[in-house]
């Protein structure tokens, strides 16, 4: 058997661990670099701790290019060109059990007119894989619904056939590629293996070496300041985990004295460098500054991971929790459903969700263990809900009420407590996983179209209360804060419509008054992102591009499904103008994330139809 060429050899996407730090030119050759081999040292990459199960991503990658190129020259020899040789174009039925909406029953092979076909929804799928590894995706993904609107796209073709996104231009890598391509796979696994930092520079590229870490103080004063203020206005009002005036107190004493027996502390010191990693990182995903300092914050914190994760279960969970809260913005750990799915199981096995483990607990330490929970519990429908994932903590086991609206400081008489706030996201999460469970899971009891229709506007409801009940009036802060804007209120209410009303298993078939709600809620999404970025308070993260995206391909299905002529549709919904903003916002993103160029590329090829 002839050995393998070049280009198909494995390669990693960095150069290996020796050569990095010697500056030394190396061949990225997995597993072992020719530069090692010849010095019979082993060899490392710097994305070798981001694994997928007991691999390292980089040595994946390698493989899956290498099977792309074996398809490849394999379907150029079985595949010849046949006139009027045509697919069906897929069938969605959101009557299915879950089961369809895995990838498994697609195959690797898939013929050139077949990759035309789920553009779409193979986009959701790569957004969806970069944030967890994971190949499930149910129906509350999008990934079900983005095939759906592939399909409808077809009104837009004169003749009637596959809406084709040929020959677009993503603006950073020059054209996609042929769909002629036999490979049938638009997008690299390479191009979009992890989220990047801005300027494409890949999270793996500024790891440090331990010496570097070892040496690593605590930032200036006025600096540090900045970043705890952050952390507390960010991510602190939406999952309240830490302690804030115990934390501030320990935090100053071990600044001022090092001596300070807290700074031997593994816990304190995790705590202490992931709210820096976080205010750090939540700060430059709303400025859109390049912060690389949050890498490094991030990695001298996990320093102390092993210690403090050793030091009983509630410090384990809650070290577990931050991780989960950095991963929002930044994956160079584990992926955000494994940590989720992993702290889930330590809350449950604790039973932090049962009235009987909170018995002969004091009020503060009831609090604490509460604040823990509900914050977990919101991060897990945050995730689940975007991937289509099953839920780690289910809702018929919730038999405890919520923490308290105490917060750790006297509140101003004229203004409710910040923890006023995630108790308000609480109550969302809770009407989006009813959202989940009753629209877009299964059913063994079918129900008649009356009692649909009537869950369906108990849940609309319950969606104009949570928005009208908001708190007010939201706390002022030196920096931007998005969800203390009242758009970020409107973008959450009309994203969750957006959920609410498109295709699923409860409604598969859309009535026209059903799609224009749809299509209100999805340019009404577009446009409260679009205030947001001007105000300079949207986050550029991964669950954003997410919900952008899905709105663009939401709007785009609406507005083609509906019955009446096209161009009237178009132009008195404003659609042109809406999607021109998704391309502006995916243009900001691109400058975080490469797909977002590939997303735009997409949205511009539908404008460009819709002219």
């Amino acid at each position: 058997m002839p050995s393998p060429s070049p280009s198909s050899t494995a390669r990693a996407s960095t150069s290996c661990r020796r050569c990095h730090r010697r500056k030394k030119r190396c061949d990225r050759t997995l597993p072992q670099c020719e530069t090692c081999l010849h010095a019979r040292v082993a060899c490392s990459f710097l994305d070798d701790d981001r694994l997928v199960g007991t691999y390292s991503i980089a040595y994946v990658q390698g493989l899956e290019s290498r099977v792309r190129e074996l398809e490849k020259e394999l379907s150029a020899v079985l595949t010849s060109p046949r006139p009027g040789f045509e697919f069906d174009p897929p069938i969605v039925n959101f009557a299915t059990p879950p089961e369809t909406d895995t990838f498994d029953e697609f195959p690797l092979l898939t013929p050139p007119v077949q990759a035309r076909k789920d553009i779409l929804a193979e986009e959701v799928k790569r957004l969806s894989l970069e944030a967890t590894a994971e190949r499930h995706l149910g129906s509350s993904s999008g990934w079900s619904f983005a095939k759906l609107t592939q399909a409808v796209l077809r009104r837009l073709s004169p003749d009637k056939a596959e809406f084709v996104f040929d020959g677009v231009d993503d603006g950073l890598d020059g054209p996609l590629p042929s769909f002629d391509d036999a490979s049938g796979s638009l997008l690299d696994f390479n191009a979009f293996s992890s989220p990047c930092l801005f300027h494409q520079l890949s999270l793996s590229q500024v790891l440090e070496d331990e010496s570097v870490l070892a040496d690593l103080q605590l930032p200036d004063k006025g600096h540090m300041t900045y970043l705890m203020d952050f952390y507390f206005a960010h991510s602190h009002t939406l999952y309240p985990i830490i302690r804030r005036n115990e934390f501030i107190t320990v935090l100053w004493r071990v600044y001022n004295h090092p001596e300070e027996p807290l700074a031997g502390s593994a816990l304190w010191m995790f705590r202490v460098w992931m709210v820096l990693a976080i205010g750090s990182t939540a700060h430059s995903s709303v400025s859109l500054v390049e912060k690389s300092e949050s890498v490094l914050y991030y990695n001298k914190a996990m320093g102390y991971f092993e210690e403090a994760f050793e030091l009983g279960d509630m410090a384990a969970l809650e070290v577990l929790m931050l991780q989960v809260s950095y991963s929002f913005f930044n994956q160079i750990g584990p992926n955000t459903f494994f940590l989720v799915g992993v702290a889930a199981r330590m809350a449950i096995g604790m039973g932090l969700h049962t009235s009987s483990s909170y018995a002969n607990l004091s009020t503060d330490v009831i609090e604490y263990r509460k604040r823990i929970f509900f914050s977990l519990y919101m991060m897990d429908r945050v995730v689940s809900i975007s991937l289509g994932r099953p839920f780690a903590i289910h809702d018929d086991d919730i038999d405890i009420e919520p923490f308290s609206d105490i917060d750790d400081e006297p509140p101003h008489p004229l203004h409710p407590s910040t923890l006023s706030i995630p108790l308000h996201i609480l109550s969302l999460r809770r009407i989006a996983s009813e959202i989940a469970t009753t629209v877009h899971s299964p059913r063994t009891t079918p129900l008649s179209l009356p009692q649909r229709e009537h869950l369906l506007q108990t849940l609309h409801s319950k969606l104009l209360t949570w928005r009208r009940t908001m708190p007010f009036p939201l706390p002022s802060t030196p920096s931007p804060i998005p969800h203390l804007s009242t758009n970020w209120y409107d973008l959450n209410y009309y994203t969750h419509l957006m959920m609410l009303y498109r295709p699923s298993p409860l409604f598969p078939s859309l009535d026209e008054h059903k799609v224009k709600i749809l299509a209100m809620a999805a340019a009404m999404s577009i446009r409260q992102a679009m205030n947001m970025h001007r105000q300079h308070r949207f986050a550029y993260n991964w669950l954003n591009l997410l919900t952008v995206f899905q709105a663009a391909v939401a709007l785009v299905y609406a507005t083609v499904a509906q019955p009446e002529e096209l161009g009237g549709v178009v132009r008195e919904g404003g659609v042109r103008e809406d999607l021109e903003l998704v391309v502006e916002l995916l243009g900001v993103f691109g400058g975080k994330f490469r797909v977002a160029g590939r997303l735009g590329a997409l949205v511009r090829g539908v404008l460009a139809r819709l002219e």
